[in-house]
């Protein structure tokens, strides 16, 4: 195929995507309303899976933060009159990417496969599949983890009791989407790491070597992510980004033989 052949075959793969992602949204924009009180504003209440598990094991676990459901209501204001109207929008979109990411990854796969030898294309395939799972568990992490954890703490911290706190929907959606892809992207490491591994850079011995580089870091992270100081918190963060950096070791490949290990070559 020439140039202009190929820009020809990729200008397709994008209509084809486009349209998904439109077909898509109009499916998000029937069925958002039914499962925005349910699924995106379920943090904000106290019936939220998360809190009730926490609250649960506190109940064994008396070091645990309070995660009691007293009182914890969080009603979201709107001061901007096309906001509601907006949020329905982006999420109605961000509902669409979400469920088209699989089928962006294949269409993206059936451009590039055809210039690949197969070794090639083995490897760029198991780099899609991986690297979308891995996306989808980190916003996981991040919808059931970090967001409540950072929501609960923030919304239920007092400088005075003069300050009430209230939350607009602006800025929730905002922390909403800006903390659930921040983990969806931390939890490409592996696939950053493995492919470094297949360019030469990075083996399994500099994982030994940066092991306690990496619990530090992974702490330092996990501080920043979670903001609330407490314990508790900290650990329930730190111990998923630090398995990371465990299933990055995994991936890699091992190191080369050193010259002196080779068998001599018999002239």
């Amino acid at each position: 195929m020439s140039f202009w052949d190929h820009l020809e075959e990729f200008r397709w793969t994008l209509i084809r995507i486009i349209i998904a992602l439109l077909v898509l949204s109009v499916a998000g924009f029937i069925v958002i309303p039914y499962i925005f009180d349910s699924i995106i504003l379920a943090p904000r209440t106290s019936d939220f899976i998360t809190y009730r598990i926490f609250e649960k094991a506190g109940e064994y676990l008396p070091f645990l933060p309070d995660f009691s459901a007293d009182a914890f209501d969080i009603k979201l204001l709107n001061i901007n009159m096309t906001t509601q109207f907006m949020t329905y929008i982006s999420t109605s979109f961000s509902f669409a990417l979400l469920l088209c990411i699989p089928y962006i990854l294949y269409e993206l796969w059936r451009f590039v496969s055809p210039a690949l030898y197969e070794n090639e294309a083995r490897g760029v395939k198991r780099a899609f599949g991986f690297g979308g799972v891995m996306f989808i568990i980190g916003c996981m992490v991040g919808y059931f983890i970090v967001f409540p954890l950072i929501f609960r703490f923030l919304i239920t911290f007092e400088l005075s009791d003069a300050i009430e706190n209230s939350i607009s929907l602006d800025s929730y959606m905002s922390n909403f989407y800006t903390l659930i892809l921040i983990m969806g992207i931390v939890f490409e490491l592996p696939l950053v790491f493995w492919l470094l591994s297949n360019l030469g850079l990075i083996y399994k011995s500099f994982f030994k070597k940066f092991r306690r580089h990496a619990i530090v870091a992974s702490l330092v992270l996990a501080a920043l992510l979670t903001t609330s100081g407490d314990p508790f918190s900290l650990f329930v963060v730190t111990i998923p980004l630090y398995m990371l950096w465990e299933l990055s070791a995994i991936v890699v490949k091992k190191d080369p033989p050193e010259e002196d290990d080779l068998p001599a070559v018999m002239e």
